[in-house]
């Protein structure tokens, strides 16, 4: 199928999973997964009104970003090494995988000497994955008020990673545990946090039905793709 195909398909189940949980499509944010596919690629989106992508390795990015059309705007979602911080920081207009307080010091660093503030999304291992990077939720609720004292970033909400499961209904606990924990930080801050980044091919149905704004799509929308990398933040 051409990507035309594929992004309709995936604008469908987005608005069937919309009405189906009675919130207005216009409220889910689609995620283009574009790691591994060339900026040709990434063009050809944008020719067919596809505006945000996702990336999970600042090299590629770095390669990428400038060869893609301008109007293409871009999210950072893999594992962000903190040596990585500067570059990210220049490239992306949200970091969704902020992952610890050390992360989040060298990002706030890094949009200091850019002068530019900086949207995240804190990620957060549900699950409590050994593979997978993230706050665990208690954490998380700790060092809230220590993370979000970085003048230079704006925190959105909250990202996960589901684990992988054939039946997406497996995984459904995950997506409400997040948005549960995005309401309890959201009231230990007194403020709103309307970003909740989860939800992918397989299971993008459940998440928005859980109450994803983000849904992160690849091989639904590019088809399959080189595994070079590990699958940290996007299917």
């Amino acid at each position: 199928m051409s990507f035309a195909e594929n992004l309709a398909t995936v604008q469908g189940r987005i608005a069937v999973a919309c009405e189906r949980a009675r919130r207005d499509p216009a409220e889910v944010t689609l995620v283009a997964v574009s790691k591994n596919h060339p900026a040709e690629s990434v063009a050809a989106a944008v020719a067919l009104g596809v505006t945000l992508f996702g990336e999970n390795r600042v090299q590629e990015a770095k390669a990428k970003i400038p060869a893609s059309p301008a109007k293409a705007r871009w999210h950072f979602i893999g594992h962000l090494q903190s040596n990585k911080s500067r570059d990210a920081a220049a490239l992306f207009e949200m970091i969704e995988s902020v992952d610890s307080l050390a992360l989040a010091a060298e990002l706030q660093k890094q949009a200091e000497k850019q002068a530019k503030t900086l949207k995240i999304l804190v990620e957060v291992n549900v699950a409590g994955e050994s593979s997978k990077f993230g706050w665990n939720p208690a954490q998380l609720l700790a060092e809230l008020a220590a993370l979000n004292a970085h003048s230079r970033l704006e925190l959105h909400g909250l990202m996960t990673v589901a684990p992988y499961a054939t039946d997406p209904e497996k995984v459904r606990p995950v997506f409400r545990k997040l948005r549960e924990l995005r309401d309890r930080c959201a009231d230990a801050l007194g403020a709103p946090l309307p970003v909740l980044s989860m939800g992918m091919s397989g299971d993008l149905e459940v998440a928005i039905e859980e109450g994803a704004t983000i849904v992160r799509v690849g091989t639904a929308l590019f088809g399959p793709r080189p595994r070079l990398v590990r699958e940290d933040a996007a299917d």
